[in-house]
This record gives structure tokens, sequence and C-alpha cells, in this order.
């Protein structure tokens, strides 16, 4: 194991959290777009998303330095790392195929398949270190509520 270093922890964690605000700026306006669309069931207010995912994306950003953390010898290590990076490459995506381009079918799409990625990215997680796995379930409950928020709105809209 790695000797603990504040500064790499910082970086995974903001490394995560400018994923998120760099997906957010380049989705563009949101607030409009809730006003224009046929909300579901259970649809929360606007501003509950970004709480929500600045607390997600730092869980996220502390797992993988965790997992980053162990010996690089660590059987899964580095396709657990692999997984992570893809799986946040396609949660970048996410918000600007559905809000910018508006192209809802696509985006629910993509969000099962965040929810699939992350999965796996989880079971990963757990071989190399168990707490990091834990650290993910929050995000994986919020992507399947995710996903069918990214459905519903599909078919209502």
């Amino acid at each position: 194991m790695k000797k603990f270093k504040l500064t790499d922890l910082l970086i995974f964690i903001v490394t995560a959290e400018l994923v998120g605000a760099l997906s957010a700026l380049f989705s563009g306006d949101f607030s409009s777009f809730y006003a224009e669309i046929k909300a579901p069931p259970l649809l929360p207010p606007a501003w509950l998303f970004p709480v929500v995912w600045a607390i997600l994306y730092a869980l996220m950003g502390i797992s993988a330095y965790l997992i980053w953390q162990t010996d690089d010898s660590t059987k899964g290590r580095s396709s657990a790392l692999k997984l992570y990076y893809i799986q946040l490459a396609v949660n970048f995506s996410w918000s600007i195929l559905f809000f910018r381009f508006r192209l809802l079918g696509i985006a629910a799409a993509v969000a099962i398949i965040l929810l699939l990625l992350t999965g796996v990215m989880i079971l990963a997680f757990k071989r190399v270190k168990k707490i990091s796995a834990w650290m993910n379930i929050p995000y994986l409950i919020w992507l399947c509520f995710a996903s069918y928020l990214a459905a519903a709105v599909y078919i209502l809209n």
C-alpha cells in the first residue's frame, strides 16, 4: 500500500468533480428544459441534482483514490481504474446528450449503459478494496433512479 497523500486524494476528488462541472457547463440551460418537459412521477426539484451529484462525485473520487493507493501489483487494480475512467467518460456524456442535444432516447440508453458499467466497476473495485466498492453503492442507487427518470422523460416527451 502506498503512503497516504492528501494532495493525491484531492486530485482524485477534484478530477471527478470537474467531470461533473464540465458536463453541466457543456449541457446548457437546465431550467428551461425542466419548464418544457412533461415531468415523470417522482421528479425531484432541479436544485437537488447538483447537490446529490457533488456528493456522489466526491465519493467516486475517494473510492478511486483508494484503489489507486493499493500496490501496483494488486490483481485487478489496473482494470478497476480503467473501468472507473470509462464510466466517468460515459457519465460526462449523459448530461450533454440529454440537456444540450435533447437526444432523450439515446440518453436513456446511455443511462442504462452507465448503470450496468458502474455495476461492473463496483464488482471490480470489490476485488481490490471492498470499501471502495461500498462507497459507490449510493451512486449505483442514484443511477437506478436516474435511469428511471431518463426513460420516463423519453416516453412522456
